[in-house]
């Protein structure tokens, strides 16, 4: 069996088990937001009509393994190499004690070769007391699959980053200009200078 099926199999048997103990500690709702999504896609909580597809998600993206730290083998302390594609941002709003509430953000990156991936960043509090482990989790093309389903592009869209940063095509062109026009410059200035105004 391959790492990814093994670590599928892995967090299918944790999110089952974390759910079945911890049912009413879900998600109330996720909102998703990346490239192509416009203002978004809202997903329907735990326990709400429709709110099966937020829990596949969640599972499918390790997201009660990187909260709860349940099957630490199965996160990553470091980013995967390679080009991972457009970078997508999951936010799972956390009802909690008081009726209060915590947002954990979740990355996803959908379209990553040879599979996809995503990272939730450690130490975000939650239900009072608790916060996510975190780490890089990679999952299989069942979350891009899921993903899709809910209204991601089929393919991921252009101009997306993996690091949230510009594009490096643009960022290029613009040194290219700026280095071209203070070249010009000097050049104008040398040429002014080794041959004088006449008196």
């Amino acid at each position: 069996m391959t790492r990814p099926a093994c670590l599928l199999l892995a967090s299918l048997v944790v999110g089952l088990t974390i759910t079945a103990s911890a049912l009413g500690k879900g998600a109330s709702e996720a909102t998703i937001t990346g490239p192509g999504l416009g203002d978004g896609i809202t997903l329907a909580g735990e326990g709400q009509q429709g709110g099966e597809e937020l829990m596949q998600i969640a599972d499918s993206a390790g997201f009660f393994i990187a909260a709860y730290g349940s099957y630490p083998l199965a996160l990553e302390d470091e980013r995967p190499t390679g080009d991972l594609g457009p970078r997508y941002t999951i936010e799972y709003t956390m009802p909690g004690p008081d009726n209060e509430t915590d947002v954990i953000v979740q990355d996803l990156y959908p379209y990553a070769k040879p599979t996809p991936a995503t990272h939730m960043a450690a130490g975000q509090p939650f239900y009072a007391r608790e916060q996510t482990v975190g780490g890089w989790f990679l999952a299989t093309t069942l979350l891009t699959d899921q993903l899709v389903a809910a209204g991601l592009p089929e393919t991921p869209p252009t101009g997306g980053s993996d690091d949230g940063g510009l594009p490096w095509a643009p960022v290029t062109g613009v040194v290219l200009a700026l280095g071209l026009s203070v070249i010009a410059v000097l050049a104008l200035r040398s040429r002014r200078r080794s041959h004088p105004a006449p008196a």
